[in-house]
């Protein structure tokens, strides 16, 4: 039971205040930050409020997981369902660099905290198995063989390189990822022409 109050037709402002609290004291300050009197000052109430809408702080934590993940859910699904090009799946990249402080603080909670870590992989199957729905889809209307390009490659090389930009970029050395990402760019030109890429151009900048 995540709750041990049930929220009446008034009361899911307080609730939503404090999950609003407790994700920005995660994103600025990390997961550690997350207490009932912080949570309770940012949001302008009285700590005692947490544990009256959360029995533990991992409730807390699920809950504020769970939030963001459902619209994460529900807007992926959306997106397979518009049946993206593999082109548009590709530009999707700037929009996942912002959720990563978000994910890598779930990720360090997740190895204190077993409940946490069951949650997240859970949505993460999920959600990695629409993905590769939409990769699949765009690479099949591209006419493009799976022994040429599979799926599940395009998927892990296109979204791995952009989760490891994000988290370079937190620790500062998100510079030299211009070849990477025009390397990839021209894959997806090359499959979209139906002409495999034989020689790399490097960015003109780096020429």
């Amino acid at each position: 039971m995540a709750s041990r109050h049930q929220a009446g037709p008034t009361e899911p402002t307080t609730r939503d205040q404090l999950l609003d609290a407790a994700e920005h004291l995660l994103i600025e300050e990390g997961y550690a930050a997350v207490t009932s009197r912080r949570v309770g000052a940012r949001a302008g109430l009285a700590p005692q409020l947490v544990h009256y809408y959360f029995r533990t702080m991992d409730d807390l934590f699920l809950a504020v997981f769970r939030r963001r993940a459902d619209v994460g859910l529900d807007l992926l699904q959306d997106l397979v369902r518009s049946r993206p090009t593999l082109q548009q799946l590709w530009e999707l990249r700037e929009i996942g660099l912002t959720t990563t402080t978000f994910s890598l603080e779930f990720m360090a909670l997740a190895n204190h905290r077993k409940a946490i870590r069951s949650a997240i992989v859970e949505y993460y199957h999920r959600y990695r198995q629409l993905q590769l729905d939409a990769f699949t889809a765009a690479l099949a209307d591209l006419g493009v063989p799976e022994e040429r390009c599979p799926p599940l490659v395009a998927q892990l090389v296109m979204v791995g390189i952009t989760q490891l930009i994000a988290i370079d970029g937190e620790v500062g050395l998100g510079s030299g990822y211009e070849t990477v990402v025009s390397f990839i760019q021209q894959q997806i030109d090359g499959l979209a022409a139906g002409e495999p890429v034989t020689r790399f151009q490097a960015p003109s900048d780096q020429r």
